[in-house]
């Protein structure tokens, strides 16, 4: 994993918009319509060499592939693992909603096709990541940029929006999960990719899952998480994984929101060698103070987001480089890469920030983060 050794680096969480032509190859296939299975595949090849191009264009040190061929961050893996079945209409409900029922009256809900685990889960996705691999490969050979990056969906947000049915208890899912999960997560990492796994759960299952139940209970279920996805991630080096975790990617008030310091300490026990953690929003922007009492472990890194993803404002770059700043004087400049709060097109088709306005947003943040470097390691401004 590239460290910001001489200048600070950038880089996102994975998800990126999806061509409008893309975007309906995608709706089609998941609503069960034929669709051209060669003609999707090749859509999918151009579509990311396109946005890495434009990741690279604009500044962006570490890219992904945008996840321009999965229908959504998790439930991809229905198509990459035996098992699951049904449609799942289950709602989620958020403790916000609760809270605010005439603001979540007009929330628009994600498109996601959630199932079911009906019977034993097994591991059909080889072909699969292998072309999401060589996508990318193809196309990160054409452009200048430090790393890449496959984001992968975690143990615990699979179990969350895909229920049990089948296993006698949550523990013996997890694991089941971590077994056919860690297929994906190796050929990533064999590859000679950096992986990203996606766990939003860590922080966002608090006010959905576990909103009625103590904190307690809340973090013996997601260490419980966080022991079945190390057996996954076994033999992996950690300086090949990045942890991502979020409070949900949404506009909304987020006032149940478990505090940073209160799952930390969970976090960090990933086998992992960077930390995305959202640090932008309006909600969480403040949790910067945290790393004043909590020690980042020798050998890792911080990615905190330094922009939002759920707004359409552009922030200033001198913000950003502000943000950037108050993270490298505590933890060490060496030891943060920029990143965003989660990413701009979670599932596809769903997104709060428009397209266009994406990328003005990935552009101020390499603005920003040039101008934390010449403050850091150049001792001007």
């Amino acid at each position: 994993m590239k460290r910001s050794t001489e200048r600070m680096l950038t880089t996102h969480t994975g998800s990126l918009p999806r061509p409008p032509d893309l975007l309906a190859l995608i709706q089609a296939r998941e609503a069960g319509e034929p669709v051209d299975e060669e003609a999707f595949a090749a859509r999918v090849t151009s579509a990311v060499a396109e946005v890495v191009r434009k990741q690279a264009d604009a500044g962006i040190d570490v890219v992904s592939d945008g996840e321009m061929g999965k229908p959504s961050f998790a439930t991809y893996v229905t198509h990459r693992l035996t098992g699951f079945g049904g449609a799942n209409s289950e709602p989620r409900i958020f403790a916000d909603w609760e809270t605010f029922p005439g603001w979540a009256s007009q929330v628009p809900r994600g498109t996601m096709q959630r199932r079911y685990c009906l019977g034993p889960l097994g591991w059909q996705g080889s072909e699969a990541i292998q072309t999401d691999i060589a996508n990318l490969r193809h196309a990160v050979a054409t452009v200048a940029v430090a790393e890449a990056f496959i984001p992968a969906a975690s143990l615990g947000i699979v179990a969350d929006l895909m229920a049990n049915r089948y296993y006698p208890t949550d523990e013996a899912y997890l694991y089941a999960l971590a077994d056919a999960m860690k297929e994906e997560y190796q050929a990533i990492a064999a590859a000679g990719l950096l992986l990203q796994i996606d766990a939003p759960d860590t922080a966002l299952a608090r006010h959905v899952e576990f909103r009625r139940r103590s904190l307690a209970d809340f973090r013996r279920a997601m260490a419980q998480r966080i022991e079945a996805l190390n057996h996954a991630l076994a033999g992996i080096p950690e300086e090949q994984v990045r942890f991502h975790v979020c409070w949900g990617n949404y506009a909304g008030p987020h006032i149940h929101d478990v505090p940073l310091r209160d799952i930390v300490d969970l976090v960090l026990g990933v086998h992992a060698g960077a930390y995305s953690i959202e640090a932008a929003n309006p909600r969480h922007v403040h949790e910067w103070r945290v790393w004043e009492e909590v020690r980042l472990p020798p050998g890792k890194v911080l990615i905190p987001g330094v922009i939002d993803s759920t707004s359409n404002f552009v922030e200033h770059p001198e913000a950003i480089a502000q943000r950037i700043e108050q993270f490298a004087r505590l933890v060490g400049r060496e030891n943060v890469i920029a990143g965003t709060d989660c990413g701009f097109g979670t599932s596809a088709g769903s997104a709060w920030v428009h397209p266009e306005i994406v990328w003005a947003k990935l552009a101020a943040l390499a603005e920003g983060a040039q101008l934390a470097t010449e403050r850091l390691w150049d001792g001007r401004g």
